[in-house]
């Protein structure tokens, strides 16, 4: 089918969503938002309004609908991604520091490099290459004093390029580690089994890509879902009757891992206001279940 839509301008935008139905009472701030935001980033947010057209291959609102609405959600998706945000951080860094003192403890500076120790070799030899590439690249002092100081081996010591390579590709070398045992000791200090902070560090680093690059967070469905835990106990209960394939279960990994890396942390109640302040917002539509306020994993003091 060839693509025939034209372009529209902002006042031909603002016509539109009045004929579909929505009340845009203040012209100057809806003028204001589609400029500087766009209309088709904006449409994400209010299709949770709409409503069946009259006819086929048109699109309205439900009524009542206001832009403010649409604009209330919008800000709510960013402050929620910038939260995501600081707890990814927190566990991301926590992750690249247990992984690199396992390997640095129990293989040596460079034991990462063994393929010996990760379970198939040609992932082994394409993380290398990649991280080889990322090394080249790198502006980072510590790269380049390692580089001006040793020519062998050619890349730095395991501390120095887990500050390198991407979160994506750090879950990807824990995935790959031969023996169970080195998973384990990685995934020990977090209380969670191996299985599940690989699956889960390899999820997050996709929700960390989606909010870095500004994307739609709130109600998103996951490709990849992590596999959910079994202990500690309060995490299974946490997560009974949520949605796999939305944002919930994440928040509830990342607050148990925020318990661990930055215990006195006021995350949680931070997440439950923003979402009780927040009337747009569906908890449902992030894979809450009804009773998620009365669940001990959600309480705050």
């Amino acid at each position: 089918m060839k693509f025939t839509k034209p372009a529209i301008s902002v006042t031909e935008q603002i016509a539109l969503l009045r004929r579909r139905g929505m009340v845009i009472d203040d012209e100057p701030l809806a003028r204001h938002y589609l400029t500087h935001i766009s209309y088709y980033r904006l449409r994400a947010y209010w299709l949770p309004f709409e409503a069946p057209a009259p006819a086929a291959g048109d699109h309205a609102f439900t009524p009542g609908t206001r832009f403010e609405d649409v604009l209330a959600l919008y800000v709510f998706d960013r402050q929620l991604r910038l939260l995501v945000l600081d707890a990814i951080e927190r566990v991301e860094v926590a992750t690249r520091a247990a992984w690199a003192h396992h390997m640095a403890m129990a293989y040596g500076p460079h034991g990462y490099l063994d393929q010996a120790h990760h379970d198939d070799p040609i992932k082994h030899a394409e993380a290398v290459a990649d991280l080889t590439k990322e090394i080249r690249r790198s502006k980072d002092t510590f790269v380049k004093h390692y580089n001006r100081t040793y020519d062998d081996p050619a890349l730095p010591p395991t501390w120095m390029v887990a500050e390198v390579m991407s979160f994506g590709a750090l879950s990807k070398w824990i995935d790959n580690l031969r023996h169970r045992p080195d998973r384990q000791a990685i995934a020990r200090p977090f209380a969670l089994d191996e299985r599940v902070f690989t699956s889960f560090a390899h999820h997050v680093s996709i929700i960390r890509n989606i909010a870095a690059h500004h994307g739609r967070l709130w109600n998103k469905r996951f490709a990849f879902k992590m596999i959910l835990p079994r202990s500690p106990g309060q995490l299974p209960v946490a997560m009974r009757g949520a949605d796999e394939r939305l944002l919930h279960n994440t928040l509830v990994m990342l607050d148990h891992l925020l318990t661990v890396v930055a215990p006195g942390s006021e995350w949680r109640r931070r997440v439950v206001d923003l979402i009780m302040g927040c009337p747009q917002a569906n908890p449902a539509m992030m894979g809450f279940p009804a009773d998620w306020q009365a669940r001990v994993a959600w309480r705050v003091a």
